[in-house]
């Protein structure tokens, strides 16, 4: 009986120690395509916008889904920025610029090579593919206008952001925080 008992009592850790090593092998895995940070299919390579508009069917998506806010005119934003800075809003255009050190942030338009933008930010909880520029979007979140120091515009504009500069190098500029973005 205790070489039956010993034996069983192996086969308990056995099976234990299997099921830790799986789950920690699940939590390890990078995010795929579908959530987290967005940026890595499965096997953890990084995805260039082409390939995550196939695997998305034609369409990037990052974040939550978009909901049931209102969609409003991107130029009436930049006319009336004040009118609707902390409001949930739906906005459409084209990403002129993506940040180049790990998608953390877009810069978007009404139309390409249009003078004004806005620089969109994911609070870090998702990313978008570097190679995103020249693509449509919709995205929902909140504007905002926020001033930057002089190291905090120098920092974008390393990373590939075009801001209008104050005469002592600082920076105020509208922000949208988006919840979720769609690309295609």
């Amino acid at each position: 009986m205790t070489k039956t008992f010993f034996a069983a009592l192996a086969l308990v850790a056995s099976l234990a120690l299997s099921a830790s090593a799986q789950e920690h092998h699940q939590h390890s895995k990078p995010h795929d395509d579908k959530g987290g940070h967005g940026h890595t299919q499965d096997g953890g390579e990084k995805m260039s916008a082409a390939e995550a508009l196939k695997a998305g069917g034609g369409r990037i998506k990052r974040g939550a889904a978009l909901g049931a806010s209102p969609a409003v005119a991107f130029a009436d934003v930049l006319k009336e920025p004040a009118k609707y800075a902390g409001k949930a809003v739906v906005v459409e255009g084209v990403v002129e610029r993506v940040c180049q050190q790990q998608g953390c942030w877009m810069q978007i338009a009404p139309e390409a090579g249009a003078a004004d933008g806005v620089r969109v930010t994911f609070d870090h909880k998702f990313f978008v593919p570097k190679h995103a520029d020249k693509l449509k979007f919709k995205a929902e979140g909140t504007f905002a206008l926020k001033y930057l120091t002089e190291e905090e515009a120098t920092h974008l504009e390393k990373e590939g952001a075009r801001l209008k500069r104050d005469k002592d190098g600082e920076a105020t500029e509208l922000t949208f925080a988006a919840t979720g973005v769609e690309l295609w």
